[in-house]
């Protein structure tokens, strides 16, 4: 028998990641588990070294970045009527595909319902996948949920 008590579902707040937080939300009901939503707030100096600028970029504060990630789960919470299931926010700052197989460790994570952007070519080759890293390397199962396909 497979026994799921915590659901890790990370969120860019976008969305793309609304999707999969819904699988993560009807999963954790269905499984009567703790369902965590977990936002990750980039560290601006990996994403832009002060080596590569030409003058120094004045990032936000980090503190009030952290604020307003908190914020911006609560509101998904709220937006997405989640507050039966007393949803666990979690905020980490870093680079999100190691900050979410991290976190899925930490709190020992029985899941991971996790959104895809979908990007092929040259978009995925540039930019990478935080998807297929964290498929790679999480310490337990990860459902990769794809957005809606809209309508040309």
């Amino acid at each position: 028998m497979i026994s799921i008590r915590r659901i890790l579902a990370p969120t860019d707040l976008s969305d793309a990641s609304i999707t999969s937080v819904r699988y993560g939300a009807e999963l954790a009901d269905k499984f009567q588990a703790e369902l965590v939503l977990l936002h990750v707030v980039q560290d601006l100096a990996l994403v832009l070294p002060d080596a590569v600028m030409p003058t120094p970029v004045a990032s936000p504060n980090l503190d009030e970045m952290i604020a307003a990630a908190r914020d911006g789960v609560n509101k998904l919470v709220v937006k997405l009527g989640l507050g039966r299931l007393h949803p666990v926010a979690e905020v980490r700052v870093g680079s999100p595909a190691a900050e979410i197989v991290a976190a899925a460790g930490d709190l020992k994570a029985d899941l991971v319902c996790l959104g895809t952007h979908g990007r092929g070519g040259l978009a995925h080759l540039l930019l990478g996948s935080v998807a297929e890293r964290v498929v790679r390397q999480a310490p337990c199962p990860v459902l990769t949920v794809r957005p809606p396909v809209k309508a040309h």
